[in-house]
């Protein structure tokens, strides 16, 4: 983990696949919501609904194998692991990673990834190049990487993502919530790393979900849902499914000594009300899911198979596979009045003494080197489009590409080995 003066991290892949929800009869509209297909996914007027999403956090740093996780391995797994069955689903976020992956595969694959994207099994969220940092990057920058993003999304899968989703920077800009959500036509915002004190405060008021209003110029056409997610972006203690992980899995053979079903189930209620309990009405999300996992998915869907089997026929929560799209609708549909937020997320500190502020100067030369490029960037797209971009020439995309890797949190903040 970073400390306050320079966090040094290690690029990485964080995937976060389960999100657990509770419906409830109250929430109010959330402006500008565009409602989700998913016919599968009924919420009961149960004291807990939960549904599980799969979603990829991938850091663009990493391609090659590091600790042997591959993320070639991870989009490989997968595809195969959502084949298997059509209520299984998955988010993914970094199209620097997925447009690599995506160019080496046959034709017959790439048919099969837009049918899971058009049946909704594979969403893709946030969608720029890359996950951008909020403290560092020049707003331009960060409008480029993620139209490099979005427009092939929109043209390899006529798709338009909905849904913000900044897990893992360090502290969140106003910025975001304006230019980067509401003025994007996103319909939430979701991350993970606030203030531990700021926090404990939302846990007692039952504020981590909110109305963020990015710009008091702007007003209600610059507000946003916005969810910091209760602890961090992986799963409860207990539910990490990884295939080198040590906690327990579902034994559902009674002829096993290691039989778990019921213990199982009510860990699983357990953490879930405690969940339930710092959150407002009764939708809740878990993130199934974690750094550098998801390189053999089975493993992690076919633990969710059976714990969303098995805490249904106990039926004090409903549990169901989902994304934050659907989420996000859940709480739309629930009439519940959201606290309303008119400032920023910064300075992120996690721990007493511990502010992650080193990294908005550290490294200065690669962040001018960064800011110069930009312009040259802006300057050679114009004279690209008078002069006519060449089918067979160089063109602007790798200049794009490689400023669009650079705006990641990890990248410009200076914080990866």
């Amino acid at each position: 983990m970073a400390d306050a003066a320079g966090p040094n991290r290690t690029s990485k892949i964080s995937i976060q696949p389960l999100v657990l929800t509770m419906s409830s009869p109250q929430s109010k509209t959330l402006a500008g919501q565009r409602r989700n297909r998913c016919p599968s996914c009924s919420f009961s007027h149960l004291p807990l609904n939960k549904t599980p999403t799969e979603h990829a956090h991938l850091k663009n740093l990493v391609w090659k194998p590091w600790k042997g996780a591959c993320v070639q391995n991870v989009l490989d797994s997968v595809v195969v692991a959502l084949l298997k069955d059509p209520n299984r689903k998955f988010i993914f976020a970094e199209q620097a990673f997925f447009q690599r992956w995506w160019v080496e595969q046959n034709e017959k694959t790439q048919e099969v990834v837009r049918k899971l994207v058009d049946s909704g099994q594979l969403e893709f969220i946030n969608g720029g190049w890359c996950m951008h940092d909020e403290a560092t990057t020049h707003y331009i920058d960060m409008i480029d990487q993620t139209t490099l993003g979005h427009r092939l999304i929109k043209t390899q899968f006529n798709q338009v993502p909905r849904i913000g989703w900044q897990i893992d920077p360090f502290g969140h800009s106003a910025v975001q919530a304006y230019l980067l959500g509401a003025e994007l036509g996103f319909d939430a915002l979701y991350f993970a790393r606030i203030d531990y004190q700021d926090r404990a405060k939302c846990w007692i008021d039952k504020s981590l979900e909110v109305i963020w209003l990015g710009s008091r110029t702007f007003g209600s056409s610059s507000q946003i849902f916005t969810s910091a997610f209760p602890v961090h972006y992986s799963p409860p203690t207990g539910f990490h499914f990884e295939v080198d992980d040590n906690d327990p899995p579902v034994q559902d053979d009674p002829l096993l000594y290691d039989y778990n079903v019921e213990q199982r189930v009510s860990d699983f209620i357990s953490a879930a009300t405690t969940q339930a309990n710092v959150t407002r009405t009764n939708h809740i999300m878990w993130t199934m899911g974690d750094d550098f996992q998801y390189q053999y998915a089975e493993s992690w869907f076919k633990q969710m198979d059976r714990l969303i089997h098995y805490v249904n026929k106990d039926g004090r929560v409903n549990a169901l596979y989902s994304t934050p799209s659907i989420y996000t609708d859940a709480k739309n549909a629930a009439n519940e009045s959201w606290p309303l937020k008119r400032d920023d997320y910064f300075p992120y500190a996690d721990r007493d003494d511990a502010y992650w502020t080193g990294f908005f100067t550290s490294r200065p030369a690669y962040k001018g080197y960064i800011r110069m490029l930009s312009g040259y960037y802006v300057g050679a797209r114009q004279l690209e489009y008078l002069a006519g971009r060449s089918s067979s020439g160089p063109t602007t995309f790798g200049l794009g590409d490689a400023l669009g890797i650079s705006q990641h949190h990890d990248a410009v903040t200076g914080t990866a080995k």
